[in-house]
């Protein structure tokens, strides 16, 4: 039965999204946060432009100028030199050098993704508690209404004598116990507005609160961002495992440079004879070199390379099945808390029924105006219990658009 009920439950729904009135959610965030965000993205770029061109040697470039005395005319001395030792073959590492950039790209776009998603989550959440919370005060000042009533119908029965003090005392703490709830309501809905304003440029009373609808269970793992987020760790670890591999194999690369000298003043005798030998030379070199190093720490490496690969794999299996869980883990929540809204409605018939009967008895004359207002007080909680829930399922939801991508987003 149970089964049948989370079925029609997905049938009902069709997407994880925000209703067609709402802007992005991207719009909770404060600018300074999205700015952030930003900046990661950018830094992430370029970090990966960086590996995925490191397989390119610099050039180098050299100068040097010198002075010297030794004899009575001074002397000058000039080098000049350009030097490159390029790679040009590295068994495929240079190949899977770049694929490994381009992975660790990918993977590194879905973290900052996932810290954004998580941090769009709790500022939307934390906005719905607020809205959430402005239905408890609301409802806590209706139980103090009804606790002031019972108190008042407990003082007139005492003074009447047909009430012992016992009874009135407990009248008393009962008023005092849901009027101390109301002023812990009040103050955690203003920790809620502290920590809604550090993550927010909106002003929670004007923001409106997103409405979020249910998927179905394959379409959440295939669309999830944190499964999409194994999956480039694979990928990333595949390819840097290929990089480590080539690190231990043939490389050849090919050098070449071009050198400029420069000497003035140089002077020593020669049969007596002083002769001056200032000259100025330039030449190029070129050529290719192979390598390949003997390392006692090779097979070592690459093995623990290949458990990382492999760790990743696992990885990603334990985080569907987890994520399975958790799915499953939401719709039982939003079950019970349907049920709940179901109670809070025939509540509301019955209190509805109830106030009805009492408002004719109190024109009759045979009840109080405190058993008229009593019931509507809890009249209207139960309505304001069914808004609670809803906000509830909500909150549940939220929790699965946390990991939830669509078309790319």
């Amino acid at each position: 039965m149970k089964a049948l009920k989370l079925l029609n439950l997905l049938l009902v729904s069709s997407s994880l999204l925000a209703n067609e009135n709402n802007t992005s959610l991207d719009t909770y965030l404060s600018d300074l946060k999205q700015k952030q965000f930003e900046y990661d993205y950018e830094k992430n770029d370029q970090e990966s432009s960086k590996l995925r061109d490191t397989w390119i040697a610099p050039i180098q470039l050299n100068y040097s100028y010198s002075k010297s005395n030794p004899n009575v005319v001074e002397q000058t001395n000039q080098s000049a030199t350009i030097k490159m030792n390029q790679p040009i073959f590295q068994s495929g590492g240079i190949y899977y050098g770049i694929r490994y950039a381009n992975a660790m790209r990918l993977y590194n776009d879905y973290t900052i993704d996932v810290a954004k998603r998580k941090m769009i989550k709790d500022t939307i959440s934390i906005l719905m508690q607020l809205k959430k919370s402005d239905f408890q005060e609301q409802r806590q000042v209706l139980q103090i209404k009804n606790a002031d009533i019972n108190l008042e119908q407990r003082r007139e029965e005492y003074l009447s004598g047909r009430l012992d003090s016992g009874f009135l005392d407990d009248a008393i703490i009962q008023r005092n116990v849901v009027k101390q709830a109301l002023f812990d309501i009040q103050n955690a809905k203003e920790t809620l507005v502290t920590q809604f304003q550090v993550l927010s440029d909106l002003d929670y009373k004007k923001a409106s609160i997103p409405h979020l609808e249910l998927i179905k269970e394959d379409e959440f793992l295939k669309n999830n961002i944190v499964i999409k987020q194994t999956q480039s760790q694979i990928e990333k670890d595949r390819y840097y495992k290929n990089v480590t591999i080539a690190k231990y194999l043939p490389k050849v690369n090919f050098t070449a440079g071009y050198t400029w000298q420069k000497s003035e003043g140089q002077q020593f005798f020669i049969a007596g004879v002083l002769r001056d030998s200032s000259r100025e030379i330039n030449y190029y070199d070129y050529g290719v070199s192979a390598s390949m190093p003997l390392d006692i720490n090779m097979f070592n490496d690459i093995e623990s390379i290949k458990l990382d690969y492999l760790k990743s794999q696992v990885i990603q299996e334990d985080k569907k099945r987890e994520l399975t869980n958790l799915f499953e883990q939401v719709l039982h929540n939003i079950d019970n808390l349907d049920k709940k809204v179901s109670l809070s409605k025939e509540n509301i018939d019955l209190y509805g029924k109830l106030l009805e009967d009492t408002q004719a008895l109190y024109e009759a004359g045979y009840k109080t105006e405190y058993d008229v207002e009593n019931l509507q007080n809890s009249l209207e909680i139960q309505k304001i219990d069914a808004k609670i829930y809803e906000i509830d399922k909500q909150l549940e939801l939220l929790t699965l658009y946390e990991m939830y991508v669509n078309n790319g987003e």
